[in-house]
Parts: C-alpha cells; structure tokens; sequence
C-alpha cells in the first residue's frame, strides 16, 4: 500500500519564516537535504529545490522539485563512495540516492558533499553509539479492545549523554520510519536509568480524518529505538513542537526547523538504531 508522505523537502522549507525567500526564482531557491546513514546500513539522500511560499503543495509540485542530477559524495574518512540515483515507487518522491559500499559504523564521522550546477553543499556527521532496545510489546487496556499501544524498554547508560527517537513503521501500510509522538528523549530529564514507557504512533503529515495514535489488531510493527547526536535532538524537537503545538509543518509558520547543511536547508545525520519486530494479535 503506497502512503503519500510530505517528507522534509516540503516541510524545512515551508516551516522557515517567510523572510528568509522572498523570490521562487532558481537563483534564489535553496538545495533541501533529507540525508541519513545508521549503523549497519547505507547511506540515503533525497534532494530537493525549495518550495515557494505561496505554492500549492502536492505530488506534482514535490516530484518538479526533486533533484535527480546532483553528485553525492560520502566519505567515512577512508573511503569515498558516489551515490546512485535509485527509484523508489513506494515513497513521495520516489527518488532516493543510495550508496552500497560505505556501511555505517557507530563513532565514525561521515561527510556529505552534494555539487549541483554551480554550487556545493556539505555537512558531516557521527554515528553515536547503539543503545539496545530490551522489549517491546502491545498492550491493550482491555482484552475486548482491537487497538492497543506499544510499551518499550531500555537501559540509558548512565555515564553517557544521551538523545533517543523512537520510531515506528507498520508493515504493508508506511513505507518509512515515523516519529512517535513525544517520541524526542532527552535523558536529562529520566528518574532512573531502566526506561520503561508507552509510544504513540505518530503522524508525518495532518490526515484529512481525525488521527488515532494507537496501533490496531493485525498490524505488523517495526519498534526503532535512535540514538541522536545534539544538532539531530534539536532538528526533531523543532519539528516535534511543531506537530504538538497545533501547527501542520507542510504549511507557513513563525518557526524554523533547525538545519546543519552548509550552504543548503535540511538535515544530514546520523543514527545508532536498534529494532524490535511487534506482532499484535490476528483481526478477530
């Protein structure tokens, strides 16, 4: 099942404060970077062109933004590998650059260079260490009840600094990892170091339908546990603050959406992750 997703590409840009692009003209317009790499995994892109302000936001706007002859460079400090432009028909837009060599590792530094027509936009990030999911399981208030929650638990390393994202993805039906609501940990504010919590599914885009943050019978779950370094936390606590507050970050607003791309918008980061399949119950 395809899910329209409105990714970063729409969202960094449109959530900036308007004064920062005053003109849609090419020369004017921003480079919008989504690019990630997690441990035990290959390096993923997706590029854009800012959005202006006042456009209408749908496929046929994002796939007449996408980037698909840019250079993309990652290096881990020892090796340098081109990324591949590779469709994707199951995402929006189906348009992803892919490395294949360069897998990532916990504590090693990544760069990313983009060259596109004339201009260079780089950034560079870390791995952080994994912080191992321990459990993760559905649970339902009653037995009667079809929809339940997920309660996870781990341990934070006490003599760590730490940053977590919870996401989750169900199987056939979201194409992606999404953001649990308040799923943005910052361990500074943890009582203890054994965490035991519920997550809320969470929603990329405002539904035309009243949202249910809960998971359903029949589901197949995938529970990602992300450990982030500081500038990720921050990107995500801005956008999370965004969803909480009321505001749809595909549409203008007073806030800007943290960013480390040098000489673009967006986000190049990357993640320790750990994940734990759910099976919930048949639909009765």
């Amino acid at each position: 099942m395809k899910q329209f997703i409105v990714l970063f590409i729409c969202m960094l840009f449109l959530s900036c404060n308007q004064d920062d692009f005053s003109s849609s003209s090419d020369s004017d317009s921003k480079i919008v970077v989504e690019g990630w790499i997690e441990n035990d995994d290959y390096a993923q892109v997706i590029l854009s062109t800012s959005i202006p302000i006042t456009a209408v936001v749908d496929s046929t706007t994002i796939l007449n933004n996408v980037i698909r002859s840019a250079k993309v460079t990652v290096s881990d400090g020892e090796k340098v590998e081109v990324l591949r432009l590779k469709r994707d028909s199951d995402r929006i837009p189906p348009f992803i650059y892919y490395g294949s060599e360069i897998l990532g590792k916990s504590g090693k530094e990544y760069t990313l260079k983009i060259e596109y027509l004339s201009r260079v936009i780089q950034a560079k990030t870390i791995i952080p260490a994994v912080v191992p999911l321990k459990k993760a399981t559905y649970i339902k208030e009653n037995t009667q009840d079809t929809t339940g929650y997920i309660f996870i638990e781990f341990d934070d390393p006490v003599l760590e600094k730490n940053y977590y994202q919870v996401t989750t993805r169900i199987d056939k039906e979201e194409p992606i990892f999404v953001p649990a609501f308040y799923g943005n940990l910052n361990d500074d504010n943890f009582s203890s170091s054994a965490i035991a919590m519920q997550v809320n599914r969470g929603v990329l885009i405002f539904p035309k339908t009243k949202f249910k943050p809960y998971f359903t019978d029949g589901d197949l779950i995938y529970v990602k546990l992300k450990t982030l370094n500081k500038e990720t936390y921050d990107f995500w606590n801005s956008w999370q603050n965004e969803i909480v507050n009321g505001r749809n970050p595909i549409y203008p607003s007073n806030t800007s959406l943290k960013s480390n791309i040098s000489g673009g918008l967006g986000l190049w980061t990357g993640y320790g992750q750990s994940t734990i399949v759910v099976r919930t119950p048949p639909k009765k």
